[in-house]
């Protein structure tokens, strides 16, 4: 069956944003939401293997399939504006800053439940049917999580540096990811889920063949240790839905550093 280029051009934008948003986790490394940290941070940071003991599980995400980020497939995005790097570090799976130490888990939200019936092959529905069901079936959240710990005040300035970063990047840069360029039109701050010491969380809008979609980051600051997210629904990109960070991943995550 041919489809249109309307579909043609959805499925390209899901395909984009698949490549470049969730093929993560580079951490290999041992508004009211950009609220300024007043506590003065522990001058010790946590060591990897304290990190590891801190990190969200699936014990507290049910609903969500939680485990590691596969590094095998993970292709860091990198831009040449340097006021923009902390935020395409956190695109990454990365800290925004190095660090310490860092770990990082993925938190996959399960398939929602469909309607038991016969089966139908895609090649029998029409057009907009297609559409939908493909939407139905890219509609979840997929969340890395990043955990990394700084000594004296450097989770304090890393912070300091999204929020900077989202200001200075607001009219939007140019990314790459394995050869491939994208262009982000913006980046807007949005409203926080988490809370901590401070937290900074953002929207990046990129471009394909003039569609655009948007990934979602949030920086959250316990202490000396910071809490790094990053989502993407392909679904809900391409039925033009809003979406954020996954509340619930933020709020399991953020249990487990109070």
């Amino acid at each position: 069956m041919k489809r249109s280029s309307g579909v043609r051009l959805c499925a390209a934008v899901a395909v984009s944003a698949l490549s470049f948003a969730l093929v993560t986790g580079c951490s290999g490394e041992s508004s009211d939401s950009s609220s300024a940290a007043k506590g003065k941070s522990p001058e010790k940071a946590l060591s990897a293997a304290e990190l590891k003991k801190l990190v969200v599980t699936g014990d507290e995400l049910p609903g969500f399939d939680v485990g590691p980020v596969k590094q095998a497939k993970a292709k860091r995005i990198t831009t040449d504006n340097a006021d923009c790097r902390p935020l395409t570090r956190v695109l990454s799976g990365l800290p925004p800053a190095d660090a310490q130490a860092s770990t990082d888990q993925l938190a996959t939200e399960k398939a929602k439940k469909r309607p038991s019936g016969k089966p139908t092959s895609l090649e029998d529905l029409d057009e907009n049917k297609f559409e939908g069901e493909l939407q139905k079936s890219l509609d979840r959240d997929v969340t890395t999580v990043t955990l990394a710990s700084y000594d004296g005040g450097g989770a304090e300035q890393a912070l300091k540096a999204v929020s900077a970063a989202v200001k200075a990047c607001a009219g939007g840069f140019v990314g790459e990811q394995a050869g491939t360029k994208v262009k982000f039109t913006k980046v807007t701050e949005e409203k926080a889920a988490g809370g901590g010491d401070g937290s900074v969380a953002f929207a990046a809008f990129s471009e394909t063949d003039g569609d655009v979609a948007p990934v979602y980051g949030e920086v959250d600051r316990h202490g000396s240790t910071l809490s790094g997210y990053f989502t993407v629904n392909l679904g809900s990109m391409m039925a033009k839905k809003a979406y954020a960070v996954t509340p619930a991943v933020v709020k399991a995550q953020e249990a487990r550093l109070t």
